[in-house]
């Protein structure tokens, strides 16, 4: 590739980078959510009684400015219980509470790390088409 064309194709890729960081963004969220939701349904994460706290972890899009982000969560209120656990926690009406930790979003984060760095190359092998 000569010099002349540089300016060309750095244009064109210019133009691809905002849609493809956000369809990765998206993917990755979408996949993040499902091993979530797949280490929440039994141990060594909480065990799945009725389904609706595996049902409640949901995804929130947004925009950003060349590309997208991604928020995944859960509006369950036993959420960080479980995934953190407690120790020692007495209630209003005087009842003890100890519960261990079943973490299954942090472990979901970390098999992952490696797939999000491979899934950002890869999209930018398609905006730089090399």
């Amino acid at each position: 590739m000569d010099l002349d064309e540089l300016a060309g194709r750095l244009e064109q890729s210019a133009d691809r980078v905002g849609p493809e960081v956000n369809r990765t963004v998206q993917q990755m969220a979408r996949l993040a959510r499902a091993l979530i939701r797949e280490n929440a349904s039994g141990r060594p994460g909480p065990n799945i009684i009725t389904g609706q706290y595996v049902a409640s972890w949901q995804i929130e899009p947004f925009g950003v400015p060349d590309g997208g982000g991604a928020v995944i969560g859960t509006s369950a209120p036993q959420g960080r219980r479980l995934e953190y656990g407690f120790y020692d926690m007495t209630d209003s009406v005087g009842r003890h509470f100890f519960q261990v930790p079943r973490p299954h979003v942090d472990p979901a984060v970390n098999e992952l790390s490696s797939e999000y760095e491979q899934a950002f190359h890869d999209a930018c092998d398609r905006i730089f088409g090399s």
